[in-house]
């Protein structure tokens, strides 16, 4: 309210440039009118870390029964990962619990699930980024995307505010990434998916590289995404990440310096 008070204040002192300065000092009103002063949502850490937690698994029970029932196979895929990532006991029971409401929700119940996490934790984009590669990498657990489970990601990836382009980039590269888990590889086909796993091509320069490896770093940092909600038990999904990215750059810088 108070931005379109000030721009019209400041239009009538000083014009296009003063409309500016006021609707930039009304924002800043709103915000701390709505949030408190800094503008910032006083939403506990906690509280993210409560919704993301619950969110997440949530989805994986829905993403599980995307073809109409629940396989061993994606059951089995579940415990191994809240095993692999070394959840909490407490977390466990309440990741297994979700898990099991989100397999029988229907889908009104799970776009309130969503707009709860996206109340709780869409301003920032790292945590809406991670929520989306805990279900892509879930998804892939088996190595393969079926037809069921690649259209529901793309609906909740859209509700998170991707475009379809982006959420197929965003597909390719985690499963490229994956494959830098281990061992390097060496074959030619490992260059293409060094790219595709940092989102780029070959025709990208050097700098262009440096820079997406440095913003994917970043997104992926550990101690970044602990301070803005994901609770720390399930950060490990994002080291890996940022330890394939790496290797995956540094298998890109070791190709270009040959040719």
């Amino acid at each position: 309210m108070y931005k379109f008070i000030f721009a019209l204040i400041g239009f009538q002192m000083l014009g296009l440039f003063g409309a500016f300065i006021g609707y930039f000092i009304g924002s800043s009103i709103d915000r701390a009118r709505i949030y408190g002063i800094g503008g910032v949502n006083p939403l506990s850490n906690a509280r993210r870390q409560k919704v993301f937690l619950e969110t997440t698994f949530v989805l994986m029970g829905k993403l599980a029964k995307a073809d109409g029932h629940i396989s061993k196979d994606e059951i089995n895929h579940t415990e191994q990962f809240i095993s692999k990532i070394g959840m909490t006991e407490s977390h466990r029971q309440v990741a297994i619990q979700q898990f099991k409401r989100g397999a029988d929700a229907s889908n009104e119940e799970i776009n309130k699930i969503l707009d709860t996490f996206l109340d709780a934790c869409g301003q920032t984009s790292q945590l809406k980024q991670a929520l989306l590669m805990y279900l892509i990498v879930m998804a892939l657990a088996d190595n393969n995307l079926d037809i069921s489970e690649e259209k529901f990601l793309e609906k909740i990836a859209i509700r998170l505010g991707y475009s379809q382009s982006e959420f197929k980039n965003f597909v390719e590269m985690i499963l490229n990434q994956s494959r830098f888990s281990e061992n390097v590889p060496t074959s030619e086909s490992s260059v293409t998916e060094a790219y595709k796993a940092l989102g780029l091509n070959s025709g990208c320069t050097d700098q262009e590289m440096k820079k997406t490896y440095r913003k994917l770093m970043s997104q992926n940092h550990p101690d970044k995404l602990m301070g803005q909600g994901l609770p720390e038990d399930m950060i490990k999904v994002a080291t890996e990440r940022s330890q394939e990215i790496q290797a995956a750059y540094d298998y890109l810088k070791i190709h270009r310096a040959k040719i």
